[in-house]
Parts: C-alpha cells; structure tokens; sequence
C-alpha cells in the first residue's frame, strides 16, 4: 500500500452551510458538488475534502460518534510566514468560523491557533520553521 491519505471525510450537519463556509467565505474551489449530499475540495496534489451529509455518511459508514468537546480530530493548515497564522484566521473569522485558540507561540518553535468550521471541526493554522513543516509548504 502507498504511503498517503486521498480522501478525508467529515460528516456534516449542513452541506449547504459547509458550501457557504469553505467555498464562499474562505474561497475554495469544489471539484465535484452535488448539492444536499456532498462537496470535494481538492486541497492538495492528490488529496480531496469531502464533506458530505451526515444522513448518507452514517448509512454507509454507521453511526456518528458525538460527545460533548471538540471533535477527535485536528486538520491544519500550514502558512510558510508567521504573519500568515492571524491572516488565515481573520479570513476564517470573516468566514464564519469561531476561532477556538487564538495565535500563539508553540513550546517547539512554531506559532499557531485554531479555528472551528460550521460543524465544529478544528483546524490548525500553523507556522512551522522546522524540517516538518517544510514538507507540506
């Protein structure tokens, strides 16, 4: 098996508040959008977002696990400058989204925050001066 992830998926109250969240407000472009059901999002060279409903994610996958807190998983998104971090939050902010953790500097030498998309999912913003970081730019 390849080393690589193609697909994330996020089950989703709303697509068509996802829609206006992802693709109106931060400006993303959709590759495949089938209103109600689902929306891709190519954010990478080989690697798609799809936020679909969460009625059709659960009878194909099963139930959605939900509890009180943030959802068990982060996305991030890495800028290649540290001015780019409060950037990408205040357009996420403009967005919409609720930003969770204000920027602030990381005990391994970055700088991030977090914002919350529509549905609750955090996504990172994150300055990373390191090797690590280096990759995904």
């Amino acid at each position: 098996m390849d080393q690589r992830i193609s697909f994330i998926t996020l089950a989703v109250r709303d697509v068509a508040v996802s829609r206006t969240f992802y693709v109106d407000g931060l400006g993303w472009k959709p590759v495949f959008d089938d209103p109600g059901d689902v929306l891709m999002i190519q954010v990478g060279e080989r690697l798609v977002l799809s936020l679909w409903a969460q009625e059709q994610f659960e009878q194909e996958v099963g139930p959605v696990r939900r509890g009180p807190g943030a959802a068990p998983i982060t996305l991030a998104h890495n800028v290649a400058t540290r001015e780019e971090v409060g950037a990408v939050l205040a357009t996420a902010r403009a967005a919409g989204a609720g930003v969770a953790h204000p920027p602030q500097d990381r005990e391994w030498g970055g700088y991030t925050g977090y914002f919350t998309d529509p549905d609750g999912y955090h996504w990172e913003i994150a300055w990373n001066p390191g090797p690590v970081g280096q990759l995904v730019l």
